[in-house]
């Protein structure tokens, strides 16, 4: 096992799940995160309860942020965790200090449905904007700190992705 897999063992990391949905034409959902300092786009993503199963939290938090809760397929659920660790400043705002980042399951999910069907004024809003857009402008807009995790998860999806067209 390397050093940084050790490091990460010792660390503490919240469980949760992340959503890749993609539409018709294989564009991805992305929202606009509410960030005083400079926009910050991402797939939807969320934590897993206790007791809760991970299929069954990505349920609910893309109900949660996107208002989505019919027409769609999970296609594809990611084979291992995936983890990403928070800038600094970060670990000590968010989840009370108690995590350094996440460790996640992603989802491919199929959005069969209208966009009229999305709604992200949620009773707690993660997103003030969302859009679909491409695998590429996505790596180009989402925080520095997630690209790995995004390139990782996208390049575990692409046989699904391919198999979906």
């Amino acid at each position: 096992m390397n050093k940084e897999k050790i490091g990460m063992l010792k660390e503490k990391y919240r469980r949760g799940v992340g959503m890749m949905i993609i539409n018709k034409n294989q564009e991805i959902f992305i929202g606009q995160r509410f960030e005083k300092d400079k926009s910050a786009w991402q797939m939807p993503q969320g934590g897993i309860d206790k007791g809760e199963k991970t299929v069954d939290a990505v349920k609910r938090e893309m109900h949660e942020e996107t208002g989505i809760k019919k027409n769609f397929e999970i296609l594809y659920e990611t084979k291992t965790w995936h983890y990403y660790k928070l800038p600094v400043n970060l670990q000590k705002k968010l989840w009370g200090g108690k995590f350094v980042g996440q460790k996640q399951k992603w989802f491919l999910i199929h959005f069969k449905g209208k966009d009229g069907e999305i709604n992200i004024k949620t009773k707690k809003p993660e997103f003030k904007k969302w859009k679909w857009t491409s695998s590429k402008k996505m790596m180009e807009l989402i925080v520095p700190f997630k690209k790995k995790l995004y390139s990782d998860v996208v390049s575990e999806m692409a046989e699904e992705l391919n198999n979906n067209n």
